[in-house]
């Protein structure tokens, strides 16, 4: 008798390709933005957090830029090429998700960083604090 697992059965193994595939075009994780921020980022880290959590604790190298106040005018800090990865406090925030959506609309590059802060510290990577 089928679970709830597999009574809908899982996609063909070419669109299972296409889709997890395409997942990494859209996000990364706290290891890979460990590591890069190690070598020297080829990406801006966005903390879209508000001001006083960023402050309590936020990804080192991180730039507090809460989702709200991604504008165009903010943006034009940076070159248009620039790729933007956007984080906030873990699995259970979408401001991350919001950040994301707006560079986007703003024609910016971005992907998101899983996990966010729960995943940074899941990790056992340290948190920088003040501003």
């Amino acid at each position: 008798m089928p679970t709830a697992v597999t009574t809908v059965k899982p996609a063909p193994s070419e669109v299972a390709r296409e889709h997890f595939a395409a997942e990494f075009e859209f996000e990364t994780d706290c290891w890979d933005v460990h590591d890069a921020l190690s070598k020297g980022p080829d990406f801006v880290l966005l903390d879209v957090r508000g001001p006083a959590l960023y402050a309590k604790g936020h990804v080192p190298g991180a730039i507090s830029l809460p989702h709200g106040k991604i504008t165009g005018h903010r943006m034009s800090d940076w070159p248009e090429d620039m790729i933007f990865v956007t984080y906030c406090a873990g699995p259970h925030c979408n401001g991350a998700a919001r950040g994301a959506l707006r560079l986007a609309e703003l024609g910016r590059p971005v992907k998101i960083m899983a996990g966010g802060v729960t995943g940074w510290i899941d990790e056992g990577f340290p948190l920088a604090t003040g501003e």
